[in-house]
């Protein structure tokens, strides 16, 4: 593990894996820089992986207050202090890398969850209720709110995993579940901030997940000047390591 320093002081802990040119993976909601093990060793052929905890996670950080340009400026402290060159993010995590505007010479965005044609109500009253569970000392709260409302999992599935060690790893990030939602401001594809984005950008989505993602992932590729858009098989709504391993090695490095 290494650490670099953001803007504002506060230290963020990364991993780097492989060799080649450098490939900073951004996370989703709910998600640290150990989600990205089986990712890293299958991109470590090709790339120098650099996966991080984003401020509030893991071995990271947290200064307040909390503002979304802190994680741009966190971003870009890790693509400084790795040159890397190339950046793929993961749901949530794509608002984060889209925002930041680093010079990045290509970029990847696996599914974003943009509130699409299609895609199931926004929870009511989702970020206040986060931060209502979060300032309560609620943090079972909040991740039970995002698991079941937002992301669809049923209640009883979220009442068996709070009976195994892994919920308390989920308490401990919960607070952070606030952080994405601000960065996804209103959940709508930003047309206006991807009118504005000069870096060769692919978007990404599996074939096995709901059609609004899918749809998310075109929209949003398609509303970027140097856009393009690839679906692939798979048995989950996640690209599995090694079909990301082949795809980001032939957009960054063969073409």
């Amino acid at each position: 593990m290494d650490k670099v320093v953001s803007k504002d002081g506060t230290e963020l802990a990364y991993d780097v894996t492989g060799s080649g040119p450098g490939l900073v993976l951004v996370a989703g909601a709910f998600t640290g820089r150990a989600y990205f093990a089986e990712y890293a060793e299958a991109l470590s052929s090709s790339f120098t992986v650099v996966a991080y905890d984003r401020r509030g996670r893991g071995d990271s950080g947290d200064t307040a207050p909390y503002a979304v340009e802190r994680e741009w400026e966190d971003l870009d402290a890790v693509r400084s202090a790795t040159d890397a060159r190339f950046a793929c993010a993961f749901s949530s995590g794509v608002m984060v890398l889209l925002q930041a505007g680093l010079p990045f010479e290509k970029q990847a965005i696996v599914e974003p969850p943009c509130r699409v044609e299609g895609a199931p109500p926004a929870p009511e009253r989702y970020l206040e209720r986060l931060q209502e569970y979060v300032a309560a000392g609620n943090p079972g709260g909040a991740a039970e709110l995002f698991m079941v409302e937002a992301v669809g999992q049923p209640r009883e599935v979220v009442e068996q995993i709070r009976q195994t060690p892994m919920w308390a790893g989920l308490e401990a990030m919960a607070p952070t579940l606030v952080y994405d939602a601000l960065q996804m401001r209103d959940s709508a594809v930003p047309l206006e901030l991807l009118a504005s984005t000069a870096v060769p950008t692919l978007g990404l989505y599996s074939n096995a997940s709901p059609e609004w993602l899918q749809r998310s992932v075109r929209e949003t590729a398609a509303a970027l000047p140097q856009g393009s858009v690839e679906g692939h098989d798979a048995t989950f709504h996640t690209l599995p390591p090694e079909t990301l391993a082949r795809v980001l090695t032939d957009y960054f490095v063969s073409a």
